[in-house]
């Protein structure tokens, strides 16, 4: 995979698997990083020919040809408008400046990119980013993210770790209902609350995204959570009562 995309406008001939005959005019074809090809001309939305993610692209003596197995796609120029290659970006909601280079931030599922130098820092898929709040003094945006509950914390991890603020609230704090050992905050794919004595005792469940409202009748916290309230044992039978009994 190419880091750029290439766009061609000109006079050509377009034939490919899905048309008997050839096609000329005036069209712009746009070669993209993953391989993908398409020709678009003057009129309608989509492409009149393309083909999605090509085995290979070759161009040779003014033609470009696409293959996939037994699909095809082969552009002949015979006069060109313009030629050039050009770097593109993720597209996201603008959050800040990068405070390595005073570019322009976006955040788009998951990652906050930058749109010059293209640092980036993942963060929760459910994490708010506090655009209206001071910057770390590291310079770059905090964010917050429900844990048990609310943090604030940086998004780059190595100057702010969630996993510590969440550890420094939670460690310890519930005791395992399997055996007589506290549950300590641990990063095991995801962050979650597990028994001290594993592997002797394998209890242990992910932390859900949301807040710590009561206490279940396990003897488990109850997270207020967008699907509403449930026992850190998801499991638990009696996770429904402790809900019903919250006024």
């Amino acid at each position: 995979m190419h880091d750029e995309t290439r766009v061609l406008a000109g006079e050509c001939t377009v034939r490919d698997d899905t048309e008997p005959d050839d096609r000329r005019g005036d069209v712009i074809v746009v070669r993209k990083p993953d391989d993908t090809v398409l020709v678009h001309e003057g009129e309608g939305y989509q492409p009149v020919a393309w083909l999605t993610r090509a085995e290979t692209v070759t161009v040779a003596d003014g033609v470009l040809t696409a293959t996939d197995g037994d699909q095809f796609l082969r552009v002949e120029v015979h006069q060109t408008y313009g030629d050039d290659s050009y770097s593109l970006s993720e597209v996201g909601i603008p959050v800040g400046e990068c405070p390595d280079c005073d570019g322009r931030l976006v955040r788009d599922d998951g990652t906050v990119t930058c749109l010059d130098c293209r640092a980036a820092y993942g963060f929760p898929r459910d994490a708010t980013i506090l655009t209206e709040a001071a910057d770390c003094d590291c310079g770059c945006p905090r964010m917050r993210v429900r844990r048990g509950r609310a943090f604030e914390v940086c998004i780059d991890r190595e100057c702010e770790s969630l996993d510590k603020a969440v550890r420094g609230a939670f460690d310890r704090e519930w005791d395992c209902p399997n055996c007589d050992g506290d549950l300590r905050i641990l990063r095991r794919g995801g962050l979650l609350a597990g028994c001290e004595h594993y592997p002797d005792c394998e209890t242990g469940w992910g932390i859900p995204t949301g807040t710590v409202v009561d206490e279940c009748v396990c003897g488990l916290p109850v997270f207020e959570t967008a699907g509403g309230r449930r026992c850190l044992d998801s499991g638990c039978g009696e996770a429904g009562r402790a809900a019903a009994s919250q006024p």
